[in-house]
């Protein structure tokens, strides 16, 4: 199973350079099933670019999170404490092998009604293929 996560684009970016190896979140989807991240970049770009495996999910204070994830974060300090400011717990995905596609895909030509989502989107995979009808097409 695949979620497809809506990401800024100057950290997607770096996730598929290589200089952000986590993603950070408030909440993470509860399915253990996922194994992959499809990643819609946000506006202006508005495309689905790659995916990346998830290595693992880190669940700790944020202090604690920063602790562990800094030298790879690909965010500061700042941004990092503003974002989790009065969380007692805090997320990230390790992000593991990552695919940039040949080319981007506009979700808008793949779902119907697309509308990215805040936090995640779930996505069937099937022997390394989504089963989702809308998104059939695009992998």
């Amino acid at each position: 199973m695949k979620v497809l996560l809506s990401i800024k684009p100057e950290y997607a970016e770096k996730i598929f350079e290589g200089t952000k190896r986590f993603e950070f979140r408030k909440s993470v989807y509860r399915s253990k099933d996922v194994k992959t991240v499809v990643v819609y970049v946000t506006r202006p770009v508005g495309q689905i670019i790659g995916e990346f495996d998830v290595d693992e999910i880190l669940c700790e204070t944020p202090d604690e999170l920063w602790a562990l994830t800094s030298d790879h974060s690909g965010i500061s300090k700042d941004f990092f404490d503003e974002y989790f400011m009065g969380r007692e717990r805090s997320f990230a995905l390790a992000v593991g092998d990552v695919r940039r596609y040949d080319s981007p895909l506009n979700p808008s030509e793949l779902i119907a009604n697309f509308t990215p989502p805040q936090s995640y989107m779930y996505i069937d995979d099937e022997l390394g293929r989504p089963s989702t009808a809308q998104l059939a097409l695009a992998f």
